[in-house]
């Protein structure tokens, strides 16, 4: 039904489709204002009512517990597979394909592209089992890297610990390739928050040419590489146009460089309307996991030895793209590493 130009949802929709809404409608939410309601929350609880005490244990907890995101997290297969996450996978849909195995005695650091707005294809395959990654890669345990930023919130880090989920700096990266023993993979969303700037449909820009410090922890740690694409990423938000030089641009990288966050100007649709909100389109975003690239183990890498394992990495990605472009309606778009 359309209504003054807004196109609305369809008051018979199946139950199947209602629950999919629901759950990325949570999803969304807890993405964008989680961890700053459940600070919120806590400050409530702690000066305003006669339940301060909860609060005041968690930050008991929280001092005992605050190396757990830099020390392989704390990941709970019950959480990985609650049934909501299949609702949400079957949303978009999002796809987990396999184009090679990896040997369970070793371990692999996984460069997640493109970022897009929110990395939702990272976040379904990686740190849930809606996509059975554990039965496509049987022993190996993945843990999607995030900022540490993100573990200092109350109460919302939990959910995160129990999806998988560690910090994205030297020292997390080191305990998962070298502290647990074999079958680990550290998945990193290379681009990072600044590749979020140009994601728009239908392009795939990727910050990767300058990117070579989880090359260089691969070495140290003899990791091997293994890159993911993800095509559609880009195409389940839209984003005000942004171009290098303009005026947004400039306002969204300094308000970065200060507080290490991308302020994305995107939009999407809304829970009962297709036309304006923050929940993402329902359009389908298939991840190919790619062939492991060998990495022997070198103690002190040299810079020439860090580029060289970095152009594999680069070549074969390039060819990933290529080989499965035309099979997942990319065919029209072109590759850009900056």
């Amino acid at each position: 039904m359309e209504l003054f130009g807004i196109k609305f949802a369809p008051l018979n929709l199946p139950v199947a489709r209602r629950l999919q809404t629901a759950v990325i409608l949570y999803i969304t939410t807890g993405f964008m204002l989680g961890g700053i309601a459940c600070t919120l929350l806590s400050v409530y609880l702690f000066f305003f009512t006669k339940y301060y005490w909860i609060p005041l244990l968690y930050l008991g907890w929280y001092v005992v517990d605050r190396e757990t995101p830099r020390r392989g997290g704390r990941a709970s297969d019950w959480v990985r597979r609650w049934r909501l996450w299949k609702y949400g996978r079957d949303y978009f849909p999002i796809e987990l394909v396999k184009t090679a195995e990896l040997d369970p005695t070793k371990n692999y650091v996984m460069g997640y592209h493109p970022h897009g707005i929110a990395a939702f294809g990272a976040q379904c395959n990686f740190s849930t089992e809606a996509t059975d990654f554990s039965k496509l890669f049987p022993g190996i345990k993945p843990h999607l890297l995030t900022l540490n930023l993100n573990f200092k919130f109350p109460f919302s880090r939990e959910l995160l610990l129990w999806h998988g989920m560690c910090s994205v700096d030297k020292e997390s990266l080191k305990w998962i390739l070298t502290r647990q023993g074999a079958g680990n993979a550290a998945i990193i969303v290379i681009g990072g928050a600044q590749e979020a700037l140009y994601a728009h449909k239908g392009s795939y820009v990727l910050e990767l040419q300058k990117r070579k410090g989880f090359v260089r922890y691969a070495l140290k740690c003899g990791a091997n590489l293994v890159p993911i694409f993800s095509f559609g990423e880009n195409d389940i938000f839209s984003q005000l146009k942004n171009p290098p030089g303009s005026t947004l641009r400039w306002i969204q990288e300094t308000f970065k460089r200060l507080t290490t966050v991308s302020p994305v100007m995107f939009y999407g649709r809304g829970v009962f309307q297709y036309n304006y909100g923050y929940m993402p389109y329902r359009s389908r975003i298939v991840t190919v996991v790619g062939k492991p690239i060998e990495v022997d183990k070198v103690e002190g890498p040299t810079q020439e030895q860090v580029d060289s394992v970095h152009q594999k990495y680069v070549d074969q990605l390039k060819q990933l793209f290529e080989e499965h472009k035309t099979r997942y309606e990319a065919e029209k778009c072109v590759l850009e590493i900056i």
